[in-house]
């Protein structure tokens, strides 16, 4: 398989590879290419399908991983569009598509000129594809599906200008990039955008959210433009969107001395909090879900002064708040992410 992640995190990705029993055969700006070792005489289970999840299923750094992947190598655009067609033609043989499919490329965006180079393949691709299987390409959709999990269709990874890795099985991790809104008053609004994706629900209207470590606002902004009510916690200001919403109502307290009133329940709890993980967990994420004052939670944890993969370890042990009082719990790290993480899930109640 071939893991893609955020530029920068590949011995993350790496070391959670690792972890999870795999081998690390190489890797690059942003991908890593692991396999897992076969008892004497085993086969490796067909992809096609997906009886079972693959090792990524649950792990935190792969966006997008290419499942069973075949290397391809040319000179020029046309000798990679060529192979390309032939290995889809291929892969065709006894199957029918009578739906939209992923047809997706990912690069190495470092690589100077590679975007050019990738963009040129394409659509020398685009062009066999058409001559020979018009009703085919009239289908191919040029984006990943929304979410996470299985995906069939035509995925390439250009790892340089002469070699590209191809596969027709993917699995997604739901990271994705997300549209800005000029209203919003900071990055870290995409952050929770690109959560209720890997959630798979989001704030409705009408239904109540408590946003603490709320400034500059852009989490509230989020859940106010879709209608929702937020009591927004920081002694910080508000700013952009924000600022003097109608649904937001901005309280100059502390994040970790803020409870519900008694019969209270908030139907979101939103944290980003610029403080260390372990003191969240703590303060905020224990008595929030343990006493159910809340039913969904989007929360990040930064782990740029602690061992991220020994934070992540210990949010998964069996006596962590998430273990025991959360389900439909889930762990990415984001696309628009940096040093963190975003948990996100549901309270039993």
């Amino acid at each position: 398989m071939l893991s893609l992640c955020q530029f920068g995190y590949e011995s993350l990705l790496e070391r959670e590879l690792v972890l999870a029993g795999l081998v690390v055969a190489e890797k690059g700006p942003g991908w890593v290419r692991a396999s897992q070792e076969l008892p004497a005489k085993a086969t490796a289970p067909a992809v096609a399908g997906l009886a079972e999840p693959p090792a990524v299923a649950e792990m935190i750094f792969p966006q997008l991983t290419l499942l069973a992947p075949r290397e391809l190598k040319g000179e020029s655009v046309n000798a990679l569009a060529a192979q390309l067609a032939d290995y889809f033609f291929e892969s065709l043989r006894g199957e029918r598509i009578e739906a939209p499919w992923p047809c997706v490329s990912q690069m190495v965006p470092e690589v100077v000129g590679l975007g050019r180079r990738a963009s040129a393949v394409e659509k020398a691709f685009a062009e066999l594809l058409k001559k020979k299987l018009s009703r085919i390409a009239k289908l191919a959709v040029p984006d990943l599906p929304r979410g996470g999990g299985a995906a069939r269709g035509l995925f390439v990874f250009f790892a340089d200008f002469g070699r590209i890795f191809v596969s027709r099985e993917a699995w997604l991790g739901g990271q994705r990039r997300m549209a800005d809104d000029d209203a919003a008053p900071s990055r870290s609004y995409l952050k929770v955008e690109e959560a209720y994706i890997v959630l798979g629900r989001e704030p409705q209207a009408g239904e109540t959210v408590v946003d603490l470590g709320a400034a500059p606002g852009g989490w509230s902004y989020s859940a106010a433009k879709r209608g929702a009510t937020v009591v927004a916690i920081d002694n910080g200001p508000l700013k952009g969107g924000a600022f003097g919403n109608p649904l937001i109502t901005h309280r100059l307290e502390d994040a970790f001395k803020f409870q519900p009133a008694p019969g209270e329940v908030y139907d979101w709890l939103f944290c980003d909090l610029v403080e260390e993980p372990h003191h969240v967990m703590q303060n905020i994420v224990t008595p929030w879900l343990a006493q159910g004052w809340c039913r969904h939670f989007v929360i990040n944890f930064k782990f740029g002064h602690v061992d991220s993969l020994g934070l992540l370890a210990e949010v998964r042990a069996p006596d962590s708040p998430f273990m025991r009082h959360a389900t439909n719990f889930r762990i990415r790290h984001l696309y628009h992410d940096r040093e963190e993480f975003t948990l996100v899930g549901d309270t039993r109640l």
